[in-house]
């Protein structure tokens, strides 16, 4: 072992920069589902808002992108003087040294219930294969390791039953793609790419096994693990041969010819049986099971009609890295104010420390946003994208009685004496409220804007944006 040491130093310094470079773009077409159960639970999902994703496997232990350095592609970087097999059995064998001592699940659901989340998606499993719940078709997983006999081993078991407590929908992550699996990179050959490493249509009794395994894991979930809410699936490249158009191919992955099927209808009656009405996000593959998009570290253009949402991390990495410089709540409040009012929800990608800890600072920020959430979440929770969502930087939402204006404000900003907006005039006697406080605002109309006068209370807050109610 002492030859794998020196590169953990060298990795913990690269930058995660090149997550840029395998962004999941968000899918064009989409295919309303036509479930009533799943209809009702979309719409429940919609009106969250805001979402935590949690990164957290063995890339925890010396702080790296995770899983991706396992993947011989260009646009990845491994430390000098190291094969890459080496490399491949430095990586897995951090798992005979990941023991998170202080794994707090409960804590976790606290940070999130301050920040003003309403639901989370757990990784169970990463493209690495290393999985964070008692699977039985492994024994790379958590429960077989220093880990094991702590009393919540089952690390997913905790988390869901944690935020569960709080009210929180509940999401499970599965990476199709399995780089650990025998079945998917096969060590006759070497593994190029993201791909399975071997031609499936050569053979087919291999592909059939890794179908097998991945049906398995994912009932395993959806039926030991309580109620479930969304099966979020990602390493959208594992896909059905049809569903690759030039869209896809445009991404610049490497897609081979023949067909990545894990027999997704199989999977979905499976989960809808055990999980009456459960959201299936199968990233970027449209169709049935693409139940809302997910566009990645980024935000559309304009307004969709269509259930998305946003994955942003709260840092530069998804997972923990050390030194990692965190949003600010203000940067957060204002993607989290243009997403809602494009009619989407942000989830916010968290990345606790191998130990189980969530990083103090990303705590301090999470609070930060919740703070400002407890006075102006009726301006996001609960509403709806309207025609006219911005005017310059003022974003625009609506529930069945009000409408919001959301002024974002740079971190630092003082005060200002007034704002204005051009759009969606209130009605002549209407009455403007700022949410901060509940105080009743004057107002005026001046070259067809609206000037609302802040009154002297807020004078001295740092706020990370401002909002106001009024009535349609």
């Amino acid at each position: 072992m002492k030859k794998f040491l020196f590169p953990i130093f060298l990795l913990i310094t690269i930058t995660c920069s090149a997550q840029e470079d395998n962004i999941h773009q968000k899918s064009t077409i989409y295919e309303a589902p036509t479930d009533p159960l799943v209809q009702e639970k979309l719409k429940n999902w919609g009106d969250q808002k805001f979402g935590m994703l949690i990164h957290w496997g063995v890339y925890a232990v010396p702080g790296i992108i995770e899983s991706w350095q396992l993947c011989s592609e260009p646009w990845l970087e491994r430390p000098e003087g190291m094969s890459y097999n080496d490399y491949k059995k430095w990586y897995w064998n951090l798992s005979s040294v990941f023991n998170p001592v202080n794994f707090d699940p409960d804590g976790w659901a606290s940070a999130a219930e301050n920040a003003g989340m309403k639901y989370v998606v757990f990784t169970t499993k990463h493209h690495d294969g290393f999985n964070m719940f008692d699977t039985q078709q492994t024994d790379y997983k958590i429960t077989n390791g220093p880990f094991k006999n702590h009393p919540k081993a089952n690390v997913a078991k905790y988390v869901f039953d944690a935020f569960r407590k709080k009210d929180f929908m509940i999401g499970a992550y599965f990476s199709k793609p399995d780089w650990h699996s025998q079945d998917f990179w096969w060590d006759k050959y070497a593994t190029p790419d993201r791909n399975p490493n071997y031609d499936i249509r050569k053979y087919p009794e291999r592909w059939e096994r890794f179908q097998d395994f991945t049906y398995n894991q994912i009932q395993e979930l959806m039926t030991g693990y309580g109620q479930i809410d969304i099966l979020w699936l990602d390493g959208g490249w594992v896909r059905p041969r049809e569903t690759v158009t030039d869209e896809v191919r445009a991404w610049g992955a490497p897609i081979p010819d023949w067909d990545q099927n894990v027999n997704m209808p199989k999977i979905a009656e499976m989960a809808r049986k055990a999980q009456p009405g459960i959201i299936f996000a199968d990233r970027t593959v449209h169709g049935p099971y693409e139940n809302y998009q997910t566009p990645e570290r980024s935000i559309p253009e304009t307004k969709l009609d269509n259930p998305w949402e946003s994955c942003i991390t709260l840092g530069n990495a998804w997972g923990y890295v050390p030194n990692d410089t965190f949003k600010s709540a203000n940067k957060v409040i204002a993607l989290l104010s243009e997403i809602v009012s494009k009619g989407g929800n942000l989830l916010l990608g968290v990345g606790p420390q191998s130990d189980g800890i969530i990083p103090l600072d990303a705590v301090k920020r999470l609070e930060e946003i919740g703070s400002w959430l407890d006075k102006n979440g009726d301006a996001i929770y609960r509403t709806h994208a309207i025609d006219d969502y911005t005017d310059g930087t003022v974003f625009f939402t609506a529930n069945d009685e009000n409408l919001f204006a959301i002024v974002p404000l740079k971190e630092g900003e003082k005060m200002p004496k007034q704002v204005r907006w051009g759009k969606h005039i209130p009605k002549k006697g209407s009455k403007i409220t700022v949410l901060e406080t509940g105080e009743k605002l004057d107002w005026n109309l001046k070259d067809g804007k609206v000037i609302v006068q802040l009154p002297n209370s807020l004078k001295n807050k740092i706020l990370p944006a401002l909002a106001f109610s009024f009535k349609k």
